[in-house]
């Protein structure tokens, strides 16, 4: 599958990831998470980025639910839980956020 943007032909993979992940800007991820009714907040990036740092900075780590709801907490100063990071991306905080955060798809199996 592909699509065009910003005059450049995008390659994913048949579930919407990116083939080549040098293809990821912040200019496609609010392209890609428009696409899924999502306006990115402050939040959004939060976890965006907190899954792009673990897959590029801790040996390609795809971090599940419950790692993530840890980790905002941290971020956030604030107990958060699984209908927060739910409410940001409804299909599935590591799933959907790693997609638009142009992550490869993960392979672990269970979500929380």
């Amino acid at each position: 599958m592909s699509f065009e943007f910003n005059g450049k032909t995008i390659e994913t993979t048949p579930n919407g990831y990116l083939v080549n992940l040098d293809d990821w800007s912040e200019e496609l991820a609010k392209f890609l998470a428009e696409k899924e009714n999502i306006e990115l907040t402050e939040r959004h990036w939060d976890l965006m980025n907190y899954l792009r740092d673990e897959y590029f900075n801790n040996g390609q780590n795809q971090p599940n639910t419950r790692t993530i709801i840890k980790a905002m907490s941290k971020k956030w100063g604030e107990k958060v839980d699984q209908k927060t990071v739910y409410a940001l991306f409804p299909l599935d905080p590591s799933k959907q956020a790693g997609r638009i955060a142009g992550l490869p798809e993960s392979r672990r199996k269970g979500g929380y």
